[in-house]
Order: structure tokens, then sequence, then C-alpha cells
């Protein structure tokens, strides 16, 4: 199966008058043709700054992607190298992106018709009447009630969850190959959280599109995406299929993710277990494994060195000393592993 996108060694920066923030730490992973991939982590992780950098929507200065860096879109494309003209007829066209919150993406000024038609009169050369049939058809698909009058309504006028359906409408308007959700369902309850994230899928399913789900809920992931990537501190610390995270998750910082999900199969109750303390500062990353000050496992070595990442099995790897031949055996938490919360 072919990569869409490889990106290798990401490492984004942001420059400010108290020096410079590391917030993507040399950043590697994959998404497969038709794949849909979730990147996880809390607030701060380096998730969102990861999609932007992949959109080449980081403002430069402060931003800065760092030199050894490098995203190749459908196999030839190499995302860092674009001038910003070539990465324009790119964005919107190839790939679309759709954010946490439609209020502050959707024009407040326009007709939610004329923003979803301009992509299509930009990229694909489409006459006004049949840009507008096309957006009336791309409402109908994403489930969005008498598309033929809304259209020629103002955001305002829309409930936040069908505000969220334009975005994707807009989104996927010129059928791009890669299809980014950063955070898609934040702001929304979680009543239409569940709609939104059966769309997406649905649309995947329909449209073919291979799509990057950015999200610090695991519970979205278990029913959108196939592998998950496990951020930390700007740093990849763990990645496999939506299986290998969820009943054989290999790294502390996972089992901490997955100990504070609330689970449907929770008879006792047990108390959701919040993991302690707080992320590195980005300013002066820790020249060991930056999630040791908060880890219950970590050993001398730990504050001492990065771990590599090391293969678990084919397609799931982590970084954790843990995994070292020499390392104690410790044994996982037993709320983790073994439970689907899907």
């Amino acid at each position: 199966m072919n990569n869409i996108l490889e990106v290798k060694d990401l490492k984004v920066s942001f420059h400010t008058y108290a020096g410079e923030i590391q917030a993507v730490r040399g950043v590697t992973f994959n998404l497969k043709k038709g794949e849909a991939l979730a990147i996880v982590g809390e607030s701060g992780c380096g998730k969102s700054v990861t999609s932007q950098a992949i959109m080449r929507l980081i403002a430069t200065p402060p931003g800065e992607i760092k030199s050894g860096s490098s995203i190749l879109f459908d196999g030839k494309t190499d995302i860092v190298k674009l001038t910003d003209k070539e990465m324009e007829s790119v964005r919107g066209s190839e790939m679309g992106m759709i954010f946490q919150d439609p209020m502050t993406s959707l024009n407040p000024t326009m007709k939610v018709g004329a923003q979803i038609t301009e992509g299509l009169i930009k990229h694909q050369g489409l006459s006004k009447q049949a840009a507008r049939e096309r957006a009336i058809e791309m409402l109908r698909l994403v489930g969005m009630p008498n598309p033929e009058a809304r259209i020629d309504q103002y955001p305002h006028q829309f409930s936040g969850g069908m505000r969220q359906r334009v975005m994707i409408a807009i989104a996927l308007a010129c059928n791009p190959k890669l299809l980014i959700a950063d955070e898609p369902t934040t702001a929304l309850d979680v009543t239409i959280q569940a709609q939104i994230i059966d769309l997406m899928r649905d649309l995947q399913e329909k449209t073919g599109a291979s799509i990057i789900i950015i999200t610090h809920d695991l519970g979205v992931v278990a029913d959108i995406a196939q592998r998950v990537v496990v951020m930390y501190a700007g740093k990849v610390v763990e990645q496999g299929s939506v299986d290998d995270i969820f009943y054989n998750p290999q790294h502390p910082y996972t089992w901490g993710l997955l100990r504070s999900v609330p689970r449907l199969d929770n008879d006792e109750k047990e108390p959701l277990v919040p993991i302690e303390g707080t992320p590195p500062d980005l300013f002066a990353p820790p020249k060991g494994c930056a999630f040791a000050a908060r880890c219950p496992y970590a050993m001398e070595i730990c504050l001492e060195s990065d771990p590599e990442i090391e293969n678990v099995s084919a397609g799931h790897s982590a970084a954790c000393w843990l995994l070292h031949p020499n390392a104690p055996k410790v044994e996982r938490p037993v709320e983790v592993g073994g439970h689907h919360n899907g």
C-alpha cells in the first residue's frame, strides 16, 4: 500500500522574546492511502503544530520548520520546500483541513454557499452555477437538511454542529486526497460529537480520502482511526494500530491516557485516574525522557538519556526504557489493555 504522506524528523520551533520553544522535536510517521490515523496527546504536546506544519499554516516568524524536516505528500512533493504560491495550489485542492472551532474558521460576513464555492471556482475552475450546484450537493452529503435554502444563509444562522458540517463540506469540496481534522468535535456536545465522527467515517468510505484526526480524546479514536500516533512533549512516544494501542500499549504515557478515559463496561465505577504533574517546558526540554518526571516507573537512565524507538511488533513501536532487555519487568495497570471503548 502506498503512503499518501511521509513525515520524517519534523522539527518546529517558535522564536519568542523569552527564547526558542521546541514545539515539535523530530516527529516521524506515515499515512497510507485511504487510511484514518489519529494523533493523540494532551494540549501542548505538539499535535496541532504538526498538523499545521503539514498544511504549511505556521506563521514564519515566529515559527520555523527546521532544516532536515521533510513532509512528502503523495510520494513526490516535499511540502517543506514548496514556495507559498505552490503550497496555495495544494492546500484546499489536494489537502483540506477542518479546524476546532467552526465559528472562528467561517467568515461571518459571507453566506456559507459562497464559502464553499470559493475553492471550487479557484481550484477547479467551475462556473458560478456549477460551483453552486456542487456546494448544494456537498451540503447534502454532510447531512444538512434543506441545502437549497441553507446555502444562502450566514454562519450565525447555524448551530455549532451544523457549522462544523459546513466546515467539512468546504474541506471536502475539491475532493482532497488528504483531510486533516484538528479536534473537530471539541466545541460540540457529546451527541453532536458522535454524529460528526460517524459522518467523517462515512465520508471517508465514500470519498476514499486519507484522514488525520488530531484529538486528546481516545474515545473518539476507537470509532474512526485504524492507526494511532501518541505524542508527548513534541515527540512520538508510541505508534501502532488501534488494537495495539488499546490492547497492548507499551508506553506509560499511553497507559495514563487510557486510564483517564471513561469506560462503558465499568461496573464498579472505578475512579478515572488523571496523569499527575504537568508536561515539561519546551523552552528547555529535559535531556532524558520528557515523561520521566511524571512517570511512576522512571529509572535513573530515563532522566539521563532519551530512549530510542523500539519495535514491539510489526507496525507497533514505542520509545521507552522499559522495553530495553535489561529493564525490570513492570506490570502495567490492570485497567489498561484488553478493553475497547468503542
